[in-house]
């Protein structure tokens, strides 16, 4: 008896109408439902209606069941089971009498529109590459029908007096390739019928067209389905054949609407098949194409729904084959074991589990939109577990915002970081931000439209009430609510990353920028409007850092009064920007420097300009002011150094802009400095890797140099006195050419011709060396020669002949 509450059963009357018909379905529906393995004894677990048991529902119908005559030649019971094998999937009482069928009303037969009957031959000549959207557009139009009737009812409480509950279930017969879809809202009226599936407005339909003519000239994605109110037609991509029942609870005929693919007229007759009368609401029968019966199946309808229909707002059924399980008796005889005091033999009977199968409706939407609710009632658990369902992840989020605008547009929004990266900063299409119409999904293929292309690892979901359903990207991108949208978005993700970084946990934001902080450098060079908001999450190293990196910010906090500008040096490693010469004289004064060792960087920093009304200043840039100008000690100095400076600039020629006092340098005897606004060493040598060996289109970007000399070491005094001695004097000639050679290595340029270079340093080391080398030789020899006991060369001995002594001078 409870088995049939879970079936819709029609009166007795009804039934004896249609015995025979019902009688020949009964075994088709039967092996389709799998509902024959159920027993009255064990019955499976009460259906549920709209997310509640429907408890008056099922009294309704027993009572209705147990009230009505018996069939002919049967029981109460064997009545029941017939009228419950035959209609499986149905759930609808109908009190309408039998219908003769002889009195069958005649079927009216209309031509399509012309636009229409064009729109058709599009669709099924596969213009659309997802045919899957069909159900997400057939199931938008059910849950609008259910909106405009609840709308309705406010002022005409008349319009649901029957009673039946708002909801969309989903029927499929995979056998057949067949697919039910059932609505209770509001229905429609045999001329709205006409209307709504026979005309579409010439406008519309004008827009249509040329939108389609122009996609198909761009070569680009034609999914037009929806911006048009086209949105039904989308059902003719995976069917030969629609019928659309539908009954309005403002008419007491129920009409049947059906069109086939390839056909220019379509039907309308009265429904008077009293199993298929409906109290209200609308009803499409889709009959799918051999290809397409696929879709057919029960798990993939199931994972349509949640995929496109998730979230919307009424409850969405669908027909799925469950089980349950019960212990069923096995007639074994078992003897029992001997026991201590007597021995006696008992049968008992042998039990085990088993598994029934039978067919039900099961709620497919039961996840309720989490961005619906208030945000002080979600905890972080329960948005972290949103998070890991919606995008697949298995890690916690760095940070999320959840909020909603309300005003000129309105939309709600949670937006994640996540905690580790995924995409690479040049993948252009990213499928992170999921958009919704009204709780319906539309799509999550975007390429910019929602954000920006340097914040595409920020993850979301959107869903506005201001968008038509199923827009495509030409819509989103000429849409002024999407504009808005974008700006108001990406103002949250920066509020977002904010608090990261603002966070008592450093690592946090460590990691973030480990990540994505090449994103935001990309940023810098993409989006000048939220130049203000993307600078403050920018971290580089310093002279005064200790390598860790800092924030502008922190850089600011750490200025000396007098200080007027931020200074920095790109270079390619951290080690080559801590030696640059540029930095002897800042050094000195404690003047804090940027270490920019990321290729990205130095770009980044020349597109902000400024920071708080602080300049960036490249200090390996010609006119670098330090803020402690001698006018009068400089210009004395340049009077002293004017005709060496002539000297040098005439000997280096076209290589040199012109020669230069430095104010920048203290150790080390010059240096090479970029123009104003030409390339910097760093994006010189980053350029001419990039260059693929032509260096020629790279010439009108290289600007000339300043060579500037500092007169207080000893190198270039020497050359001074040198150029007012002999101008003209070959060696001091040579040593200007390596000494600016060499000035381009420190300051990070590469020399034109190293072997030349490398040559004229191995003459200057053996001059230097021989002359040093030969000036002690001759001393060294000598004393070699006397302190050494043995001679190299022979030696003549003199022989001395001993005196004679007379004996009388010994005695």
């Amino acid at each position: 008896m409870l088995g049939a509450s879970r079936r819709s059963v029609c009166t007795a009357a009804a039934a004896a109408a249609a015995g025979s018909r019902r009688r020949a379905a009964a075994g088709v529906a039967s092996a389709v439902s799998g509902d024959s393995s159920v027993s009255s004894s064990s019955a499976p677990p009460r259906s549920v209606i709209n997310g509640e048991p429907g408890v008056p529902q099922l009294q309704k119908r027993l009572l209705s069941v147990l009230a009505a005559p018996k069939l002919t030649g049967t029981d109460n019971a064997a009545s029941l089971k017939l009228r419950e094998g035959s209609l499986v999937g149905r759930r609808y009482e109908s009190s309408a009498a039998a219908v003769d069928s002889s009195d069958t009303p005649p079927v009216e037969k209309h031509e399509y529109q012309a636009e229409v009957n064009r729109l058709m031959d599009l669709i099924v000549h596969s213009l659309y590459s997802n045919k899957e959207v069909f159900l997400r557009e057939l199931v938008s139009n059910a849950s609008d029908a259910l909106d405009k009737l609840r709308y309705l009812s406010v002022t005409d409480p008349d319009l649901i007096k029957d009673g039946a509950g708002l909801d969309i279930r989903i029927q499929t017969d995979k056998e057949n390739g067949i697919i039910t879809i059932t609505d209770t809202g509001i229905g429609m009226t045999r001329q709205e019928l006409v209307d709504s599936l026979g005309t579409i407005a010439s406008s519309g339909t004008a827009k249509f067209l040329k939108a389609l003519k122009e996609s198909q000239e761009a070569g680009v994605d034609s999914n037009l389905i929806g911006q048009f109110g086209v949105g039904f037609y989308s059902a003719f991509l995976v069917s030969d054949k629609v019928a659309v029942s539908t009954k309005s609870p403002k008419s007491d005929k129920q009409y049947v609407w059906e069109g086939e693919a390839e056909s220019s007229s379509y039907t309308i007759r009265e429904e008077t098949d009293p199993e298929k009368l409906l109290p209200r609401g609308t009803r499409l029968t889709l009959y799918l194409k051999r290809e397409d019966k696929g879709f057919a199946h029960p798990e993939k309808i199931q994972k349509l729904v949640k995929n496109y229909s998730q979230f919307v707002s009424f409850p969405i059924y669908t027909w799925q084959e469950k089980g349950y399980t019960k212990e069923v008796e096995v007639d074994e005889p078992v003897e029992a074991k001997e026991g201590d005091d007597e021995t006696k033999t008992e049968v008992k009977k042998k039990t085990k589990t088993v598994v029934e199968k039978y067919w039900d409706w099961e709620l497919t939407n039961e996840t309720q939109p989490i961005w619906l609710r208030n945000p002080r009632e979600v905890s972080t658990e329960e948005y972290n577990e949103f998070y890991k369902k919606t995008f697949n992840e298995y890690m916690d989020p760095l940070a999320s915002s959840h909020f909603t605008t309300e005003g000129e547009v309105e939309f709600r929004s949670i937006l994640y970081v996540p905690a580790t990266k995924k995409e690479d900063i040049t993948d252009r299409k990213t499928k992170n931000i999921r958009l919704y119409v009204k709780r319906v999904f539309i799509s999550d293929d975007f390429d910019g439209e929602l954000f920006p292309r340097y914040l595409s690892f920020v993850r979301g979901v959107v869903d506005s009430n201001d968008l038509p359903l199923n827009v495509s990207r030409e819509i989103l991108q000429e849409s002024r609510i999407v504009r808005i949208m974008r700006k108001r978005l990406v103002r949250k993700a920066f509020d977002m990353i904010l608090g990261i970084s603002c966070s008592e946990n450093r690592d946090d934001y460590e990691r973030f920028w480990e990540n994505y902080g090449k994103f935001l450098k990309l940023g810098c060079m993409e989006d000048k409007e939220n130049h203000k908001r993307i600078a403050p999450l920018l971290r580089f190293f310093s002279s005064q850092s200790n390598e860790e990196l800092i924030s502008l910010d922190e850089y600011m906090e750490n200025m000396k009064p007098e200080q007027k500008d931020i200074y920095y040096i790109a270079a390619d490693s951290l080690s080559s920007a801590k030696h640059a010469p540029f930095l002897e004289k800042l050094n000195e004064k404690e003047y804090e420097v940027l270490f920019l060792v990321d290729p990205m960087d130095e770009v980044s920093v020349t597109n902000l300009n400024s920071y708080k009304d602080k300049r960036f200043v490249d200090i390996s840039k010609e006119d670098l002011d330090l803020g402690d100008k001698n006018e009068e000690k400089e210009k004395e100095i340049k009077q002293e150094y004017s005709q060496t400076c002539d000297w040098i600039k005439k000997r280096l020629g076209e290589k040199v802009a012109r020669v230069d006092i430095s104010n920048r340098l203290s150790s080390s005897p010059c240096v090479l400095v970029a123009a104003k606004f030409g390339w910097s060493a760093n994006m010189e040598r980053l350029m001419r890797a990039q260059s693929m060996g032509d260096m020629s289109s790279l010439d009108f970007m290289r600007s000339r140099k300043v060579f500037e000399i500092n007169p207080e070491h000893e190198i270039i005094k020497g050359l001074n006195a040198a150029c007012r001695a002999n101008p003209d004097d070959p060696e001091a000639l040579k040593a200007v050419d390596i000494l600016f050679e060499t000035s381009m290595i420190s300051s990070g340029f590469t020399p034109d011709n190293p072997a030349e270079l490398s040559g004229k340093i191995y003459e200057m080391m053996s001059t230097a060396m021989a002359s040093k080398w030969a000036s002690h030789a001759q001393p060294a020899e000598m004393n070699l020669q006397r302190d050494s006991p043995v001679s190299s060369e022979p030696i003549e001995a003199e022989v001395i002949e001993p005196e004679l002594v007379d004996d009388s001078q010994k005695k």
